[in-house]
């Protein structure tokens, strides 16, 4: 591995040990050894104060999380440093219209907590797969969205996130790039196996708060940098790298040349590279998926104290969201002027001189801007903000993961587990899962195709819009059974997997080399092919629904929107396994010791885990009032008038930022 861990010195430049050096300097490392101390203090805090000796405090922090953790936590899992790096390198490469991506999700963000937190919380479930697995019964739904949901994990999320990070890290320390994950992997781990949901929550807010005040600041030093907006929108056009022939190719002017439509939204729906039915229609499909039935997005609003905080939260991350454009795209074009043989470099020889990858530098756009940007001690906080960014992701993901893998895989392995059993093998997932995400990475070094981003968003397009279209139609359509939500899954999936596969295998070609994927398979713009997925998925679901047996309405009370209010006692379709369980439960002991024969050292492991908070035990009555307060959605009259204003505010923000750049 050694020869790919470090291209860049073996080409004979210099620049990399020479941008490392800057680090090591006092002001910049205790800076970054700072914010690692409170970062592991918040951790810390969190995890004592809560009760994580239940699968409830564990997972879904008790719900009692209020409104300003949800929406920083929500912010905070969504960026990732593949956002910094991906959005930057492809507002580099392409122009502003990759925030229209981050854009999206204001509308998405809104109908998330109006519309489908509610039946989430009315139906009292903890994960996506169990939802499902209520509304239609069967077990082959559940099992099969949760294998799906952790390939999801893997493949797109943890290793995206650490292979940006670890490029950040590589430029930065000049560490090998195995050892920089592994050190990150470690720290991270630490405080999601033994913290559960609230410490995620907490760290979460205080990342986000960390990156936002450290990339406004860069922000400022790039603009004063290059002269201000206008001389920003002036200088973009003309950034052409000075080398533009060589390797004996002849390589076409449109390959270097800023795009004429860099600074518009909407592109042509045919030439252009991100086109506008594409980005109102497709995208929003995937972000559908993405915002509303992904178990990273929802179990931070399930955590709410009540339905008003998770609508709040919901708004606080729309309005942090709308500052990615400027915060990441439009600092990653300025890094274009600024470097613009190195981030916008064509010939692949020289591409490799600089960066160590022949298809393209513009991955390096974010990097390059705070090492050669920030003064001492600003870099170290910069430095931080990556760690920030790619540490709270990684902790968001590694906790839901190990939720759909606790409660929707391990229970169908050991129906009788006990409570403690279930932490216990949520903890150890958490371990397997970063082994895996480790042996992932290599992967993503050899499919380095130039932009990041897009690799995200278009696996994102082939696998996400079959579940958008049956959790879209589980809520707001009560003639979907199971049979149909099945076979559309599955058709789905196929179509899906046939692109991504042909994708992978033909590879995505650059403006250099043409891909020789089939056209029928790969013709078509992977935002369109979402829309095509969305609706064929559609159809195979109400095809197959309306030829088979309808569910009965008493199985879904609360549990679409039609029947959202309806108070009568719904008879789950799962109410066999859901009996199995209770009974199991009233078997399960305290399982062990009494308090005095435990050693020292099965005490500091309870208190590591969090198992010495055992409250007494609840009474019936006890038990039906906590079910209550779980899915309760009531409102005060005040707050929701306050909220739904706020919404129509946002939409109309988001509304009046779409024109502007239009």
């Amino acid at each position: 591995m050694a020869s790919t861990s470090s291209p860049s010195t073996m080409t004979g430049t210099s620049d990399p040990p020479e941008m490392s050096e800057r680090i090591r300097n006092a002001a910049d490392i205790s800076v970054i050894v700072i914010y690692f101390v409170v970062v592991m203090a918040v951790g810390l805090w969190a995890m004592l104060k809560n009760n994580r000796g239940t699968v409830g405090g564990f997972f879904l922090a008790g719900r009692d999380i209020v409104w300003w953790p949800i929406g920083a936590s929500l912010f905070a899992s969504n960026i990732g440093s593949g956002h910094f790096v991906g959005l930057a390198g492809t507002g580099a490469s392409s122009g502003i219209v990759i925030a229209a991506f981050e854009w999206n999700a204001l509308l998405l963000l809104l109908v998330l907590g109006w519309f489908f937190v509610p039946i989430y919380i009315k139906a009292g479930v903890m994960t996506m797969p169990e939802y499902l697995r209520k509304r239609f019964g069967g077990k082959r739904l559940q099992v099969y969205l949760s294998l799906l949901s952790l390939f999801v994990c893997v493949a797109l999320r943890i290793s995206s996130d650490i292979f940006s990070g670890a490029i950040f890290i590589k430029l930065a320390l000049g560490l090998d790039l195995y050892l920089a994950i592994f050190i990150l992997l470690a720290i991270t781990a630490i405080y999601t196996i033994t913290g559960g949901l609230a410490s995620v929550i907490y760290t979460d807010t205080l990342q986000a708060f960390i990156m936002l005040i450290g990339s406004f600041i860069l922000m400022g030093f790039a603009f004063s940098e290059v002269g201000g907006y206008e001389s920003f929108t002036e200088k973009y056009m003309n950034a052409i790298p000075s080398i533009v022939q060589g390797d004996n190719l002849t390589i076409s002017p449109t390959c270097y040349t800023p795009r004429a439509d860099s600074f518009h939204i909407f592109r042509d729906a045919v030439t252009g590279d991100i086109p506008w039915p594409g980005m109102i229609f497709g995208m929003t499909v995937v972000a559908v998926w993405y915002w509303c039935t992904d178990q990273v997005i929802v179990q931070r609003c399930l955590s709410g104290k009540d339905m008003s905080h998770v609508k709040a939260g919901c708004i606080l991350c729309g309005y942090l969201k709308l500052l990615p454009m400027f915060l990441m795209v439009m600092p990653g074009m300025i890094s274009r002027i600024l470097y613009t043989d190195k981030v916008a470099c064509v010939v692949p020889s020289e591409c490799v001189k600089h960066c160590g990858v022949e298809v393209g530098c513009s991955n390096y756009a974010y990097p390059m801007l705070v090492m050669e940007l920030m003064p001492d001690g600003l870099r170290g906080l910069m430095l931080s903000v990556m760690l920030a960014s790619l540490m709270s992701s990684l902790t968001s993901i590694f906790n839901s993961a190990s939720t759909l893998f606790t409660m929707d895989l391990y229970t169908k392995i050991r129906k009788r587990a006990s409570e403690k059993e279930l932490l216990i093998a949520g903890r150890l997932f958490i371990v397997l899962l970063i082994v895996i995400s480790i042996l992932w990475v290599p992967l993503i070094q050899v499919s380095q195709n130039g932009q990041l981003f897009h690799y995200m968003e278009s696996i994102s397009s082939y696998l996400g819009p079959p579940i958008a279209a049956v959790f879209l139609l589980a809520i707001f359509c009560k003639r979907v059974n199971e049979q149909g939500a099945f076979w559309g899954l599955i058709l789905g999936l196929v179509m899906g997997l046939i692109r991504m596969i042909a994708e992978f295998a033909y590879g995505t070609g650059s403006c250099l080399a043409a891909s020789y994927c089939p056209k029928i398979i790969c013709g078509v713009h992977y935002l369109y092919f979402a829309i095509i997925l969305f609706f064929v998925s559609i159809l195979v679901i109400l095809g197959v629904s309306l030829l088979t047996k309808p569910i009965p309405d008493v199985h879904l009370y609360r549990l679409c929107w039609a029947l959202r209010n309806r108070t009568e006692k719904r008879i789950d379709l799962d109410a066999e396994e859901e009996r199995h369980g209770e009974a199991d439960d009233d078997d399960d002991g305290d399982g062990g010791d009494p308090e005095e024969t435990r050693g020292c050292f099965r005490k500091a492991y309870d208190v590591f885990c969090g198992f010495q908070k055992k409250g007494p035990k609840l009474s019936k009555e006890e038990e039906e009032a906590q079910r209550k307060k779980l899915t309760d959605t009531s409102e005060r009259p005040l707050w929701r008038i306050m909220v739904n204003a706020n919404a129509i505010f946002l939409l109309s923000v988001a509304v009046f930022a779409h024109g502007y750049f239009a």
